[in-house]
């Protein structure tokens, strides 16, 4: 099926590399028209060019999704240009390995700033133009690291869980709305919890995970392997194809919902 996106437009943080620029990279295919955000201008703009998007279906911003200003200004920029923002896809976010003794009250700060005040920001930005309109998709990009532990990541975990936490209370508080519209509408807010996934950021933080765990970046990875039924590392474009159908229409009966895939690794 093609075109699940015609008509809708989406905001994208963490949209310039890995998870967020796939799914820009899908959500272009389906048709809709994006405002792409992301810390790192150069990328950003690298990515933007690779989309191939016509200029009127395309804008991309440096933003900080720890300024709620800053978020709240891009989501007004994208109404302003297009009258509507269909669906949120809260991507951006920070890793951090220590042993929980190593971590400082600052690391627990940064990694919650981004991985969940990010989200809390871009999401109250964008919720009040969803509820006018009765109408809206809230994509939350999580991790398995939000519904289980884990060794070695605590602050990683504790900003993770908060945002599977985020996605329930805000689910349940929107439910009802544009039921009574149309019951294809509706907002609805929902979370994909990855697995271990092949990205660059993953392979320039595997030195540093493996060394607070003490071991080698092979022993790591057969480590984790070993825990994971499949026994395979997630391609981003896996994650890209659920984010493409939580915020398309096709997902109106789901909210509230932190869906895995990690390969079966909460399951075993």
């Amino acid at each position: 099926m093609a075109g699940r996106m015609t008509g809708r437009v989406a905001l994208i943080s963490g949209a310039s590399r890995g998870i967020g620029l796939s799914i820009a990279q899908a959500y272009a295919r389906e048709g809709a028209r994006l405002c792409l955000i992301a810390t790192d201008q150069e990328q950003l703009t690298q990515a933007a060019a690779a989309l191939d998007m016509e200029a009127q279906s395309l804008m991309f911003a440096v933003v900080d999704v720890r300024d709620a200003d800053a978020c709240q200004h891009i989501v007004d920029r994208v109404i302003a240009r297009w009258g509507q923002l269909d669906t949120l896809v809260n991507n951006a976010g920070v890793y951090r390995a220590r042993a929980f003794l190593d971590y400082t009250p600052k690391d627990f700060q940064d990694l919650l700033d981004v991985n969940f005040f990010g989200v809390l920001h871009l999401t109250q930005a964008a919720l009040a133009h969803m509820l006018e309109r009765r109408s809206g998709r809230i994509v939350n990009i999580a991790s398995s690291a939000g519904k289980a532990g884990s060794r070695n990541q605590s602050a990683y975990n504790v900003s993770k869980h908060a945002v599977v936490g985020l996605t329930r209370c805000v689910a349940l508080e929107t439910a009802t709305q544009g039921v009574t519209v149309n019951a294809m509408q509706g907002v609805t807010v929902n979370a994909i919890c990855p697995g271990l996934t092949q990205t660059d950021m993953v392979e320039s933080l595997k030195t540093e995970v493996a060394a607070s765990a003490g071991v080698s970046p092979e022993q790591l990875i057969q480590s984790i392997m070993s825990r994971v039924p499949m026994a395979r590392v997630l391609n981003v474009d896996e994650i890209a194809g659920m984010a493409v159908f939580l915020g398309s229409a096709e997902s109106s009966g789901m909210t509230g919902q932190a869906i895995s895939i990690d390969g079966g690794m909460l399951t075993a």
